[in-house]
């Protein structure tokens, strides 16, 4: 019985290359493998020559969105102008001259002490007999600070007599109710010199009712180093039926 010839082995063809094809192919795939491999090899080994050492610090680690901080600007800074200091010359230290005798102060002489220039300075401010104002004798024309003008004082004004607003009659009859904060000029003599109303009660009636009221009362007067100055007290009168 005949026995059949593979197709490898067939005589038809190119034999020689049918019987060496396996071995160029494993030849081939070697040699790229190696190139491939090789090329690597230097990619890797140039890599590591070239690399920075990486200096490891302390790990933060960010927990909620608030620890992210307020994201970078965008709006571009204008650039920084170089300023020349100017050459300023060291302050010299002076040197004491010699001057006539009729130019040095006398031994004798005696200065005025904290009390004794208050006595000076300060007007004569007296108690009046039976009642609670203080007399001041001082002009009319003296300075009066504006609304938003800051006084400096170691006794604040104190009210005396609060004189209690008229409920005027229209707002009594729809029922308004209300509070309205006031502020007074207080004077040196304790007087209500003007009111302004500072916090409104929303009502017009309610407002000018205790603008009104406010200057009638009576204030014992700020004291500032032993005098009395004029400034401004806030307060408030509630409006209730």
């Amino acid at each position: 019985m005949a026995v059949e010839q593979s197709a490898l082995y067939s005589p038809y063809g190119a034999y020689e290359l049918k019987a060496r094809y396996q071995r160029n192919f494993m030849f081939g795939t070697l040699i790229t493998g190696g190139f491939v491999a090789l090329v690597l090899l230097v990619f890797l080994v140039v890599g590591l020559l070239t690399q920075e050492e990486i200096v490891e610090g302390p790990v933060h680690i960010i927990k909620t969105v608030a620890e992210l901080g307020p994201p970078p600007t965008i709006a571009k800074k204008p650039p920084q102008v170089k300023v020349n200091q100017p050459n300023v010359a060291a302050p010299k230290v002076g040197i004491p001259k010699p001057v006539a005798d009729d130019e040095v102060l006398d031994d004798d002489v005696t200065l005025a002490t904290r009390e004794e220039l208050a006595e000076i300075v300060a007007p004569d401010i007296a108690q009046a007999a039976g009642q609670d104002d203080i007399v001041v004798d001082i002009a009319d024309d003296d300075y009066l600070p504006a609304l938003t003008d800051f006084v400096a004082v170691e006794v604040p004004a104190d009210l005396v007599y609060r004189h209690e607003p008229t409920y005027p009659r229209l707002a009594e009859q729809a029922g308004i109710t209300g509070e309205v904060a006031v502020k007074v000029l207080v004077d040196k003599n304790g007087n209500a010199r003007d009111a302004v109303v500072f916090k409104s009660s929303g009502n017009g009636l309610l407002d000018e009712a205790a603008v009104e009221a406010a200057k009638q009362c009576r204030f014992k007067p700020a004291i500032q180093n032993g005098r009395p100055v004029a400034m401004w007290v806030a307060f408030t009168y509630e409006f209730i039926l």
